[in-house]
């Protein structure tokens, strides 16, 4: 198993790497001596993180860029670290966002494309990567949930559901991937200041469970990671929110859901 606080050698791929948790896993990769592969949308963004994060530590920098709501995107990810000659040692499925509203009101493009974003290309991105890291008997893959993959929530069911999604996919392949050298985390932030405004479509999520920053967030996968953990949520509330959700009964889960998405439910 990877030393995670000497990571020279290894190549680490970043996905939603422009800003927030995603740049942050970048910092922390480089800092530890990681190569690091960047990818997101905004190429201009992407470009100056690689610009400092070559100034800072000395490492080699790539970036991609790509739209990974679109299908094909994770084979195309793929494919281009092949043709790079990129050995990825350590993957961070980070890229996600989503459209909130009544599921009878949404643009059924527009569900599907967050679905393909926030589900399917983390899947297949590491389903992908995965088998040359347990033929080399070592490596790192992190799939970013969301903390509301533990309550399915009316008003952002779509979202909810595909992050529900990423949690049982992670888990299974944590424990077919034990022993093999490899270790796979799910990461399940709350309300993160990543500049996404999340904050203020979910006040009450954030009044309930604090603000976090990407820095805590990044801060506690690399603890679970060292612990041996395979999945984390990020802050002490938003974990108790997190237990508490699994032993509610159905109603009493979605009304609390409901009440914490009202903002979202006015739209």
């Amino acid at each position: 198993m990877q030393d995670l606080s000497r990571l020279s050698g290894t190549t680490a791929l970043v996905t939603g790497a422009s800003g927030g948790i995603g740049a942050e896993f970048a910092h922390r990769l480089a800092r530890r001596g990681a190569d690091v592969v960047l990818v997101a949308r905004s190429g201009d963004k992407l470009e100056g993180l690689a610009s400092s994060l070559r100034s800072a530590h000395g490492v080699r920098v790539l970036t991609q860029k790509l739209d990974l709501s679109e299908p094909g995107a994770a084979g195309a990810m793929y494919e281009w670290s092949v043709e790079k000659g990129v050995e990825i040692g350590f993957l961070v499925n980070n890229a996600g966002g989503g459209v909130g509203g009544a599921a009878a009101k949404a643009d059924p493009a527009a569900v599907a494309a967050m679905v393909q974003l926030n589900a399917n290309t983390p899947v297949e991105s590491t389903i992908r990567f995965l088998p040359g890291m347990v033929e080399r008997g070592t490596g790192t893959v992190v799939n970013v949930s969301s903390a509301s993959a533990f309550l399915p929530t009316p008003y952002l069911a779509g979202y909810a559901s595909a992050k529900a999604l990423v949690r049982s996919f992670t888990l299974a392949v944590a424990d077919e991937a034990a022993g093999s050298g490899v270790r796979v985390l799910a990461l399940f932030p709350g309300v993160t200041a990543t500049g996404q405004k999340s904050e203020d479509v979910l006040p009450e999520m954030a009044r309930l469970g604090g603000i976090r920053t990407p820095e805590q967030v990044v801060g506690t996968a690399f603890r679970a990671l060292g612990s041996g953990r395979i999945s984390v949520v990020d802050g002490r509330r938003y974990a108790t929110f997190a237990r508490l959700n699994q032993l509610l009964p159905e109603r009493a889960a979605l009304a609390l859901a409901r009440r914490l998405t009202k903002r979202i439910a006015a739209f």
